[in-house]
């Protein structure tokens, strides 16, 4: 997404759901979408299969389990 698209989508998604965005906490909020953006750009670029099935369950290790 583009910065003017990010802003766009910040202020209807905070219209939408009647959130009052703050001017103070305006850019904090931009940062974090334009950091979404970027992880969901990562994501969408890896190709999937019609055979590429999700987990059906997922377990975390804690970092002292995976040190074992």
């Amino acid at each position: 997404m583009t910065p003017v698209q990010i802003e766009t989508y910040v202020d209807a998604a905070a219209a939408a759901l009647g959130l009052r965005l703050w001017p103070e906490h305006r850019a904090g909020v931009l940062s974090y979408f334009t950091l979404a953006a970027g992880f969901a750009d990562l994501i969408e670029a890896v190709p999937l299969a019609p055979s590429h099935d999700p987990a059906v369950t997922f377990v975390p290790v804690s970092p002292t389990e995976r040190e074992q």
